[in-house]
């Protein structure tokens, strides 16, 4: 199926590893032009090659989006670079996983205001696309119970609310703003690979709860991300698109 990306010019934070990554190369499958950033400059520089290596322009820089006057510079230069931009994909989280003070700062300059400040540099760019769009990539550990109290759980939730509010005021301005979210997704070097490898019984456990009897995997996010980042789905915004094959529990309204 033609996604009728060719040509488009997309931006992706955190897209040198798993997700991320997928989703830059499932773009530029699509025949999208790509700029990238993470904070490993040397992550950056290879996935850059990879991705020209398929065809497409991209470019790509080491940036730490909660130093917001680098992301702004970078976003500005890379939109420059491409002669554009159509689509925007935010995958940046600190993982903050514990319940210290410094996780709750870090996960909230990471991830919320992180993601605040890169929409708001891609925005000017975005609004003179003919198809603008914004993804986020949230996590079903904001819909429930999950792994306890942490700054990872509640900055999701925060998330998923901002991009829905943005759904809504960008709407007259062309802008479509929705928010795809994962279940427990494995790949290597993975967070759940980590899990198989330290605590196995942690591994076991959580793979017990995905009703389809395995975890997803960074691809299968990509291809919904890609999907809604796309015209075909032009009619959708302010939707929070769970991929996570039947893990939550809680009934979506």
């Amino acid at each position: 199926m033609d996604l009728g990306l060719k040509g488009r010019k997309a931006l992706v934070t955190g897209g040198t590893r798993g997700i991320g990554r997928a989703i830059a190369e499932r773009l530029a499958r699509e025949g999208a032009d790509l700029a990238v950033c993470a904070r490993n400059g040397e992550e950056v520089a290879q996935t850059v090659s990879a991705l020209t290596s398929m065809g497409v322009q991209a470019t790509g820089a080491s940036v730490d989006v909660s130093d917001g006057a680098a992301l702004q510079a970078w976003i500005d230069a890379a939109a420059d670079d491409l002669g554009g931009l159509d689509i925007l994909v935010v995958n940046v989280s600190a993982m903050a996983g514990t319940d210290t003070d410094e996780a709750w700062r870090t996960a909230f300059e990471t991830d919320v205001m992180g993601t605040i400040h890169t929409v708001r540099a891609a925005q000017p760019h975005l609004e003179k696309s003919d198809a603008g769009a914004i993804v986020a990539i949230g996590s079903v550990a904001a819909l429930q119970y999950f792994g306890g109290v942490r700054a990872y759980n509640t900055m999701k939730a925060a998330l998923i609310n901002h991009m829905s509010n943005l759904a809504h005021e960008l709407a007259p301005k062309g802008l479509r703003v929705n928010v795809v979210s994962p279940g427990t997704i494995y790949f290597e070097g993975g967070v759940w690979h980590q899990r198989e490898q330290e605590t196995p019984e942690i591994f076991k456990g959580a793979l017990g709860l995905n009703p389809m009897g395995r975890m997803g995997t960074p691809q299968e996010v990509a291809d919904a991300t890609v999907f809604l980042c796309s015209p075909l789905a032009s009619f959708i915004s302010g939707t929070n698109l769970l991929v996570d094959g039947a893990l939550t529990q809680s009934v979506q309204y």
